[in-house]
């Protein structure tokens, strides 16, 4: 059994096998996380892999299933990473997974320079809004716009902890691809590769994934865009594939 809090629910990850804890009044995550963890670079074998901004888990409960390396999760929410701990519990992933509680800003004093093969960073999105305009909620809030990191403490702190050669992915908004390049370029990270996300054809791009290599050389790669809906609205079958994997048109 597992402690559920509130309005907390348990949700199938239907292509894992796994089920996570959330809660529509602190948080959910989105298909951007999932596209994330589906995305970025994995050691198949070993290897020591970092996600920052991990929220509820989503990230580091899907990469466990694409690789057999060590994932920590760094998330600075005590309620978001208590629905994290609770949820690796109940998978039986505390071998294989460590959270942290903390700040991302200090991982790298705590934890030491250079130590992972790969960071990944679901960051916040947007900058900080006029207080009147914030949303109430503080634990949206803080998920979603940029009050306790930036993008520039995101990347600076990703190109600190991985190693010469490593990767960092981020998913976020093409609106911002001109800063994270920028960002990756000041800190010593090439990017690497790039790929669209859009809602729909004929409609414009919403989420970015990128993928830089710390001391790389330039060489950048655009992969194929991804769609996410049809003409039907229905998913497509690249979202079909990623969200249900080999269990077809099931729901969670």
């Amino acid at each position: 059994m597992v402690k559920l809090v509130g309005d907390e629910r348990l949700d199938y990850l239907l292509a894992e096998d796994l089920r996570i804890i959330q809660s529509p009044s602190v948080f959910s995550f989105s298909l951007d996380a999932v596209l994330l963890s589906r995305f970025a670079y994995m050691p198949i074998q070993k290897g020591n892999i970092i996600d920052l901004c991990t929220g509820n888990g989503i990230v580091p409960l899907i990469l466990s299933t694409r690789t057999k390396g060590t994932i920590t999760g760094v998330e600075i929410q005590e309620r978001l990473y208590d629905m994290a701990v609770r949820s690796i519990t109940y998978n039986q992933l505390h071998n294989r997974i460590q959270l942290i509680h903390g700040d991302l800003k200090d991982m790298p004093s705590q934890l030491g320079f250079g130590k992972y093969d790969v960071v990944t960073c679901n960051p916040p999105y947007f900058s900080t809004p006029q207080k009147d305009k914030q949303n109430l909620n503080e634990h949206l809030a803080i998920a979603r716009h940029e009050i306790l990191c930036t993008l520039d403490d995101v990347i600076r702190v990703s190109s600190q902890l991985v190693k010469q050669g490593g990767k960092i992915a981020l998913v976020h908004r093409p609106g911002r691809l001109v800063d994270i390049v920028e960002a990756m370029r000041k800190y010593g990270v090439e990017p690497k590769r790039i790929q669209f996300v859009y809602p729909r054809e004929n409609k414009e791009a919403n989420t970015l994934l990128i993928e830089g290599i710390k001391g790389g050389r330039s060489d950048l790669k655009l992969l194929p865009p991804i769609f996410v809906y049809n003409r039907e609205n229905e998913y497509t079958e690249d979202i079909k594939k990623i969200l249900y994997g080999d269990k077809g048109d099931r729901q969670p």
